[in-house]
């Protein structure tokens, strides 16, 4: 039965309410224990220490995160942690067309677009004018809003609209987790051989491992970890970055016996 609170015409809203039913209720699920950061899996002082020992973000991110926090939807942003991570593995794959679905207001893909190489593009896909139109402001003062596209619409509707062939060399997911699957499948065939997907949110903050839990929002991430990790078609690592990171490779050619 679908949830009440998820009857809405505007698809932003939609986001809006599916966040609240999925994020809060699952960490409900988690901070019982008294855990309520972003990661669950650190204790403080490890997770301190990692933080102090990485690179920090900088004014221009600092401020967006600043802006975004004062949002009912705040925790939808990454962690500067994970934004960091997202430029290294940018800048590493140098990729020439790179995708991110669910942009929210523009933290992750400040964060991309700035690994990008000359020339580089990235294609934005969210839903929403008023989130987006904080992304724009702080792409400008980064200096990257050059690099990037953005298409507002329903992702999958903006995804089955690009060409079924091969393209992108990098795409992130980040948008409704329930979807997460039909952007997945929608997503491979339009990437390069030894294209990386990465995907974000995919341990909900432990929940993927409480059978008992039937958020929406884990029911399905659940479940698509487990296809995800049996498609033939990439080599996958899952990391406890964040809310748990995955890291997909496309393989130039099916894995064999699969």
């Amino acid at each position: 039965m679908e949830h009440p609170l998820i009857m809405s015409t505007s698809p932003a809203q939609r986001i809006r309410e599916a966040t609240a039913l999925g994020v809060e209720t699952v960490r409900r699920e988690v901070t019982r224990g008294g855990r309520g950061s972003k990661s669950a899996f650190l204790n403080g002082k490890i997770g301190a220490y990692l933080t102090e020992h990485s690179s920090p973000p900088d004014e221009v991110l600092d401020d967006l995160s600043a802006v975004t926090a004062t949002l009912p939807e705040a925790e939808m942003q990454v962690p500067a942690e994970q934004g960091t991570l997202l430029t290294i593995l940018t800048a590493s794959i140098a990729p020439g067309r790179t995708i991110e679905v669910g942009t929210f207001t523009g933290y992750s893909a400040l964060c991309i677009a700035r690994g990008l190489p000359a020339g580089g593009r990235l294609l934005c896909l969210d839903v929403s004018e008023e989130w987006s139109a904080i992304a724009r402001k702080h792409w400008e003062r980064a200096g990257v809003s050059d690099r990037i596209d953005l298409v507002l619409g329903p992702a999958a509707d903006s995804l089955a609209d690009l060409a079924e062939e091969p393209t992108f060399d990098l795409a992130f997911i980040d948008a409704d987790k329930v979807s997460y699957q039909r952007y997945y499948d929608l997503l491979v065939p339009r990437m390069n051989p030894n294209g990386v997907i990465i995907v974000d949110n995919v341990l909900q903050y432990g929940a993927v491992v409480r059978p008992r839990s039937e958020n929406p929002a884990v029911v399905a991430v659940r479940e698509f970890n487990r296809l995800l990790a049996a498609d033939s078609r990439v080599q996958v690592v899952m990391l406890p970055i964040a809310d748990g990171l995955t890291i997909a490779r496309k393989l130039p050619f099916p894995r064999e016996g699969d």
